[in-house]
Parts: C-alpha cells; structure tokens; sequence
C-alpha cells in the first residue's frame, strides 16, 4: 500500500473517532497511533496534519493532538450574479474576451478517482521521479547560506549559467531569467511578444496549456499545420503573411501531442521566415530531456544557432525532475530580454530561492546523471509496452509515429458513420477505469479527425500499461461496436 492510501484511510478512522471526544479532549498520542493501527509516524504526522487543516483538530507543542471547538454555522452565500454582467461587459470597440478556458490543462492536472488508471497524466510517474535526490537537495538547500533571503530577480547566476550551456555555448548567463517553471515562461514571452487583440500562430495539434495562455493574454491563436517532420515552413510563410503576425510558438523537439521533431531542412528554415516577417519564434523545449534511451543523437535548439535573437527559448525542470520543481528558464537577446524582464518582475518579482538553490543542488549532484538514464530507460520501455498493447488490442487506433521522445502516443480513431464522437470515447473509458485525453483541446480551429492523447509517462510500468489499454478497448467497443464493428482483433 502506499503513503498516501495510508494517509488517507488513516485519516478517515480518525475523522469517524472523533464524535467519541469532547470538544478540546486529547486524542491517542502518536506512538499510540503507530502501534495501534501498524503505521508509520510519518503516516501519522501526515493524518494529523490534513485533520489541522481541516479544522478538525489542533495541536499544542509538548501536549498532543485536539479535538478543535465546532466551526460556527456557515452563512448562507450571498447574490453574486451581479458578477456576470461585470466580466462580461464591452469594454468599447477594441475590447478583447477575457475569458480562459483551462478544461485542456485540468484533464492533465486533475487527480482521477481512486482505481482509474491514468493514461491522461502529463507529468512522470512518481517511481520515474527523483523523489530521493530531490529531498536531499532541498535539504542541503536549506542550509546554504542565504538561501532563505531575497534572490537575484532575474535568478540566481549560478543555475541561469547552467541552463545557459543546457541551450548552446552562444548563450550566457546574462541572456537567461529564471521563471516559475514552464507555464509561467510562456505566460509571460506571450505577454511580452504581442499586444491583445494580435494574431498568434501556433502548431496544428498543439499544447492546450499554451493556447489557454494565449486565450488569456487576449491573443487570437491561428493554426499552422503539423505533420511528420513538424510544422510545413510554406504553410507558416502563408499565416505570416495572411495574418501579420509577430510570434510564432513551437515545439521543434518531441513536439506535442504528436511527437513530431522538426526535420534539419525545416530548422533554418522556420528561424528564416520568422525573420523576414519581422517576428519572434516561441521555442518551448520542453521535452529534452524526455528523451527515450533508443533515440538517436538529438538537434540542438532553435535558439543555440541564432544570432539576430529571433528565437526566444523556453524550458524548464519540472517535466523531467518533479511537478512541484516549478524551476524553468527563459532565454533571449536584444531590447527583448529587457520586455521580458519587466513583465516577470511585475508578474511574479522573483522565484523563491530555496526552490532555486534545491535546482542548483539537483543538478550538481552525480545523482542527476543516473536519474536522467533511469528516465530514458523507463520511457522507452513504457514506450514500446503500450505501443504493443495496442497492437494487441486496439489495432483499428491509427498511431502515424512512434516518438523517441516525450511521455505520450497520438492516436487518430476510426471514423464511424455519422461520425465518431471522442468525447464518448473519453466518457466510456473513464467509466471502465481509464483516464484519456480527448483531442479536441489540442486545437485551436476545427479539428480533422477524432483523436486521443495516450499518456504512458504518468503510469507506474507494463502491467498498469496493459490494463489501461485493455480497458480503453472495453471502452472503444461500447461506443464505436454498432457503426464500427468494434475494435476487437
């Protein structure tokens, strides 16, 4: 069983117990806890903690654990339809909607119900983390002196100085800020690049997080098709020249959801049109160290090859090291970098420091090396674990690439007559006992087919792979049996 089933059934014995004591009685001490329900004391601490912040129990140091007085009755909520006028009112001619949706980033984010594997998760599995290396870097980080101070706002030297020579040996580290991970990186280029109102090309599927950022900062997302060497530099000439746009997002490496890498003859190309259109390239390379352990020799970035500074570069630590190492880096050179400043100050004045001296520790240590094989490892074999189990099982599924990189397959579903609704398929498969990804949020125009997003990074190994997409063909002969013929082999 793990900690936190633990935790949590532990903490449901103790909220059903505590009707048994008065109001400010002493509950069992810890080592009566552990003995008594054969846990360990940090299960305990943890139980007692989650009892804390629900109002339910306080502690006293030196004395124990107690049953808090009762909460006061809750008033009755107030009238706040008012609220939709407000935030929908027409600000004048110009105006630009202010309303976000974040539904394509919540179906990666959201925990699923207890006993649904999650085959729609967007970060690694916890055993593909280094929960070990990490605790022991935020540990030393504590400790260093000044570590709970103020730090530099663009970020510590040290780790821009790394993440420097992660990008190209053109960069240094006065080229480099230190952003709140990735999201916050592309939150705050889009901000800088273009005003609201502006077009904004983008990839064709691509990354719901980023056409929510985009949607958010009053932009308008225009489509750029992708195929199997990434995106088509003729049908982004085109949009530049059709919309004016000044910023082109893309994901060169492992692009997702398709898993693309943007062929050599494309690379300059890409960087070249942008140029001429007077515009920024986006680089998000947030898969390069998702790299899986049969992949060949990986192109350099966009942005290691660019001296008009053309391409503003984004990455981060949070994908290959933990969801919670919100540590990421953006890259860029001339009066840009100064735009960018500016809006990460006044967005976020600085990413704590403790969070970026537990980077630099991270990083430094020999434990960094063996985590980044273990990860290229257990990605592949995840890889090919899934890939086959739909071989097996679902073959009528379309997969046109099998990435050597990222944590996810993009799978194209059969057409059915009169259509083959994937939301269906979403909803079936999450009533068998899976979480998937639907496709449509991976587009900013009408999508053209029906398609899902597999997620075999998020996934404890094989046998959980295998059983995820035995019930997804449970959930695929539901829907699709009657116009399909189903989807058993």
């Amino acid at each position: 069983m793990s900690e936190r089933s633990s935790v949590a059934e532990l903490v449901e014995s103790l909220r059903g117990e505590l009707k048994r004591y008065p109001s400010g009685g002493k509950l069992p001490s810890s080592r009566a806890l552990v003995e008594r329900f054969r846990v360990s004391p940090v299960t305990v601490s943890r139980a007692v903690a989650q009892l804390v912040a629900e109002g339910l129990v306080v502690t006293r140091p030196g004395s124990g654990a107690f049953r808090a007085q009762p909460r006061t009755e809750v008033p009755p909520p107030g009238d706040t339809s008012w609220q939709e006028v407000s935030l929908s009112g027409d600000g004048g001619p110009e105006a630009v909607p202010r309303t976000v949706d974040a539904s394509g980033v919540l179906v990666t984010l959201a925990a699923p119900p207890p006993g649904v594997i999650e085959l729609n998760g967007g970060y690694l599995h916890s055993s593909l983390q280094p929960e070990r290396a990490l605790a022991a870097a935020l540990a030393r980080a504590g400790r260093r002196p000044g570590a709970w101070g103020r730090p530099p706002t663009d970020g510590l030297t040290e780790l821009r100085s790394w993440f420097a020579r992660e990008i190209g040996p053109a960069l240094t580290a006065a080229d480099v800020l230190i952003t709140a991970g990735g999201q916050s990186a592309l939150a705050t280029a889009l901000r800088a690049l273009a005003p609201p109102g502006a077009p904004l090309l983008v990839e064709s599927p691509t990354y719901p997080g980023m056409l929510a950022v985009a949607r958010a900062a009053g932009l308008r997302p225009v489509p750029v098709p992708v195929d199997a060497d990434g995106v088509r530099p003729e049908l982004l000439d085109a949009a530049f020249r059709a919309t004016g746009a000044r910023v082109f997002v893309c994901q060169p490496l492992f692009q997702n959801p398709t898993g693309a890498v943007l062929a050599p003859g494309r690379r300059a190309e890409v960087v070249r049109i942008a140029r001429a259109a007077g515009a920024f390239v986006v680089e998000d390379d947030f898969a390069r160290r998702l790299v899986h352990e049969d992949s060949g020799p990986l192109p350099a970035p966009l942005a290691a090859d660019d001296p008009d500074g053309v391409v503003v570069h984004v990455r981060s630590l949070t994908k290959i090291a933990s969801p919670s190492l919100r540590v990421g880096a953006l890259a860029a050179r001339g009066p840009v970098l100064g735009r960018l400043r500016a809006i990460q100050v006044v967005d976020s004045f600085f990413v704590p420091r403790p969070l970026q001296e537990a980077a630099l520790e991270l990083v430094g240590s020999p434990a960094w090396g063996h985590h980044l094989r273990s990860v290229a490892t257990g990605l592949k074999n995840r890889r090919t674990a899934m890939t086959a189990a739909l071989s097996r099982e679902l073959p009528a599924l379309a997969l046109p690439h099998i990435p050597a990189g990222g944590g996810s397959l993009w799978l194209r579903l059969p057409e059915a007559e009169g259509g083959t609704d994937e939301s269906a398929v979403v909803s079936a498969a999450l009533r068998a006992g899976v979480a998937i990804a639907p496709g449509r949020p991976y587009f900013c125009a009408e999508p053209p087919s029906p398609q899902i997003r597999l997620s075999f990074a998020a996934v404890a190994g094989a046998a959980e792979i295998a059983e995820g997409i035995r019930r997804l063909r449970t959930a695929c002969d539901e829907v699709l049996t009657a116009s399909a013929g189903g989807f058993r082999p």
